[in-house]
């Protein structure tokens, strides 16, 4: 039997509960409101911009793609697998593979930035 998928707003809160944040807390950390956010959570919006999600996925560490399929945006992965992605001019395309070993080591970087390196 398959199993329901939760609710965006139920999905989002469970998030944030599991790191401990209250919705005060995530308005500082992101911007949003923490009434947008209540209402976000228990289901008043359905439908918030993939900006807003994208910061909520980002704080909750949670997979972006998840969190815009639960509010009913078309998931990433409907897009061809394996196309080559540019980077930037002077690297040319890259894998998949290279694609995340990229962003693992950007976000190794940028998580250096004010850890006493003056900036």
């Amino acid at each position: 039997m398959a199993e329901k998928k939760q609710p965006l707003g139920a999905f989002l809160k469970a998030a944030r509960e599991r790191r401990s944040l209250t919705l005060r807390a995530v308005e500082r950390e992101v911007g949003v409101s923490n009434a947008y956010l209540s209402q976000l959570e228990s289901g008043k919006i359905r439908q918030p911009s993939p900006v807003v999600l994208h910061k909520l996925a980002k704080l909750y560490e949670v997979p972006y793609a998840v969190v815009l399929e639960r509010a009913g945006y078309p998931a990433a992965a409907d897009e061809p697998p394996g196309e080559p992605v540019i980077v930037d001019s002077r690297l040319g395309p890259i894998n998949g593979d290279e694609e995340r070993a990229l962003k693992e080591y950007l976000d190794f970087l940028r998580s250096r930035r004010g850890k006493g390196e003056g900036g």
